[in-house]
């Protein structure tokens, strides 16, 4: 086996500290050919479609992505800014504003760079880029709050199919989940809220997730409870009772059963049922992407008023919020523990007796000037 040439390195040099913000992806441009390109990458994924390779790849590629890539484009192109693609647009700011956060508080050396798990940039291109600037102790913060095998999963798979063909593997750690960490669901709870504020207050908050198959669940994925955690907080946090609020599920594909309720049918018939008003949010997207915005904005919209409801109010992700900010900033700061040494006073109380004692000795002594 061969590996990749190792970048030009000087003794002495010291090591950086990276986060890598890793979000699903997006086309580069709101055409057929770049979606076709974004669809053939994301749907070949094993973790995201778990169908034998062999008839899979006659569905995709005689049937997916002739007919569905058009259409997706269409789609693409009613949300589509002058920026760009707002999946990438957030999920850049949201990198630029941890970092600048994390400098603040005192992280000066670590940087924070944006990765997609499909599509531009790579995850493999960015990585690369870090060992060319000497990073050596990189964290990778998936965009998704619920840990699901087809996103974190696949997350987890791609950072170490591209080390296999490193000899110099840095150190890593992988951020599996939070879902109910206090600086997200605050984040949630703000969101709301300021929607309310300037909005009024809906009969029923809709929390839509993306979907996944049923026997994924049954299969031991913890992605369906961690959803339903989230909602559980955010609602204590809104000070909802369970009948103020319910949680679905969006975004199906195929015959095959999915994780239930489902977003669409169930808005229909809350509005056949003289629901006049539902506020709708989609925690597990930390972003704003065509999920969001054409799914559930217009089509989820479109639908509810079809059947009979008045008023559909769809509350945006947490995109740049400073609160989401600050939690970001509060789960990355969590996990730097041992590799940065700008932690609070309660952050080091709280590292084990071993990572204190560490931080003592010569070799801790040496991470601090770094």
């Amino acid at each position: 086996m061969s590996f990749r040439k190792e970048p030009p390195f000087t003794h002495g040099t010291p090591t950086r500290n990276a986060v890598v913000l890793v979000n699903l992806g997006t086309p580069d441009a709101p055409t057929t050919p770049a979606v076709r390109r974004y669809l053939k990458e994301f749907l070949s994924d094993p973790r995201v479609v778990e169908i034998p390779r062999a008839i899979w790849w006659l569905i995709l590629h005689l049937i997916i992505l002739p007919f569905r890539s058009n259409k997706s484009a269409a789609k693409y192109a009613t949300i589509w800014t002058k920026e760009g693609s707002p999946l990438k647009v957030h999920t850049q700011k949201q990198a630029i504003l941890l970092r600048g956060l994390l400098g603040q508080r005192g992280h000066d050396s670590v940087n924070v760079v944006m990765a997609m798990r499909y599509g531009s940039p790579s995850l493999p291109e960015v990585l690369d880029q870090l060992k060319a600037e000497n990073c050596d102790r990189i964290a990778i913060l998936p965009a998704y709050p619920q840990y699901s095998g087809t996103t974190t999963g696949s997350i987890s798979d791609a950072v170490f199919a591209h080390y296999a063909g490193v000899r110099n593997v840095p150190e890593l750690r992988m951020i599996k989940h939070y879902h109910d960490h206090d600086g997200y669901i605050d984040a949630l709870r703000d969101t709301v809220l300021a929607h309310w504020k300037i909005n009024g207050r809906g009969d029923k908050l809709v929390m839509s997730f993306h979907g996944v198959p049923k026997r994924t669940l049954m299969l031991g994925d913890p992605y369906h409870c961690e959803c339903h955690k989230t909602a559980r907080l955010l609602a204590a946090k809104l000070g909802l009772s369970s009948e103020q609020y319910l949680v679905t599920f969006q975004s199906r594909f195929g015959k095959a059963e999915w994780l239930q309720p489902y977003t669409a049918p169930t808005l229909v018939q809350m509005a056949k049922d003289g629901l006049k008003r539902v506020d709708l949010i989609c925690p597990g997207f930390t972003s704003d992407c065509l999920e969001t915005l054409e799914e559930i904005a217009m089509e989820a919209k479109h639908d509810f008023e079809a059947a009979g409801g008045r008023e559909f109010h769809y509350i945006p992700c947490l995109n740049e919020s400073p609160t989401w900010i600050a939690g970001l900033a509060d789960i990355t700061e969590q996990h730097l523990l041992g590799w940065d040494t700008k932690a609070t006073p309660a952050q080091r109380a709280a590292q084990p007796r071993s990572a204190q004692a560490e931080a003592s000795t010569p070799r801790g002594r040496e991470i601090d000037r770094l």
